[in-house]
């Protein structure tokens, strides 16, 4: 789940993104062979805290929440905190859906302003498991709806439609997520680019016991246009303890190597809720 305090947000996109779902899905059937199931399914998968995402899908019928905060002082004027929450739906051993909806509040000169930001839906489709150099691969098409405020600046008021390729390793115990992004927004442009794109590369390290630790470093390049902004990367790192395999906590910083403004701090947690209805058996192999 994303810390990035940036906020990204017309119908034919919309349609576009669900179109796109609706055919890898079918490829993702088609694949379902190539890869098994995790091992336990109540043992919670965190996105967070990094930017990325892992091509791992939560199984049929598990709810997954992921919340937490993350604060950031540019400079002594601005402030921005924000309270961002994905749920996570397994609807088929491929095929997971998120719900991401969030409140932000800003500081400037001008104030103080704050409410809900724009109601992010997606679907994330498992397409192979253990690819020679894909590794474990996914995609992600989202719709991001404009229930956030302009006047408010927690919403872009327009639809958007992103398109996430994601591609996941283990090396000697240690977890690498790829993730690259493509963003397209409706309107003028006013309130946020029309066209963006972003990478991430984020590894997971195990230190002892429950313990590990995060890192990641994450790039938006420059964007044009009215909204148009100077390319963004910044490094994230810190810990993460699982109090119980379907609990994990969270904290670190996330610190500018250009764009990205001041340093932010954050924390969280990842909560493997458990089952709301139990899939139907598999069919015997024939």
């Amino acid at each position: 789940m994303s810390p990035q305090l940036r906020w990204p947000a017309r119908l034919p996109v919309a349609i576009a993104v669900l179109v796109t779902l609706a055919v890898i899905a079918g490829v993702a059937g088609v694949a379902a062979a190539q890869g098994a199931d995790p091992p336990d399914p109540r043992a919670a998968q965190p996105e967070r805290p990094t930017v990325a995402t892992h091509a791992y899908t939560v199984a049929p019928g598990i709810v997954e929440v992921e919340t937490g905060f993350q604060y950031q002082h540019p400079d002594p004027s601005t402030g921005l905190f924000a309270l961002p929450v994905v749920f996570k739906i397994g609807l088929t051993n491929r095929i997971q859906l998120d719900l991401a909806p969030g409140w932000l509040r800003g500081t400037d000169s001008s104030g103080a302003h704050a409410g809900l930001t724009d109601l992010v839906i997606g679907a994330k489709l498992r397409v192979l498991d253990n690819a020679p150099v894909l590794g474990a691969f996914s995609v992600q098409p989202s719709v991001s709806l404009a229930t956030g405020s302009t006047a408010q600046g927690t919403g872009i008021g327009t639809t958007s439609g992103t398109l996430l390729l994601i591609s996941s390793h283990t090396i000697g115990g240690v977890a690498l997520d790829l993730n690259f992004g493509y963003t397209h927004r409706g309107g003028e442009g006013t309130y946020a680019p029309k066209d963006a794109t972003g990478w991430t590369v984020s590894t997971g390290i195990p230190v002892s016991g429950r313990l590990g630790w995060a890192a990641e470093i994450f790039g938006y390049p420059r964007t044009s246009g009215l909204s148009g902004e100077p390319g963004i990367v910044g490094f994230l790192t810190g810990p993460t303890f699982a109090v119980q395999k379907s609990l994990v906590l969270d904290a670190g910083v996330v610190v500018n190597i250009t764009g990205y403004g001041g340093t932010a701090v954050y924390g969280g947690v990842t909560w493997n809720m458990g089952r709301i209805w139990t899939p139907p058996p598999a069919s015997p192999k024939k």
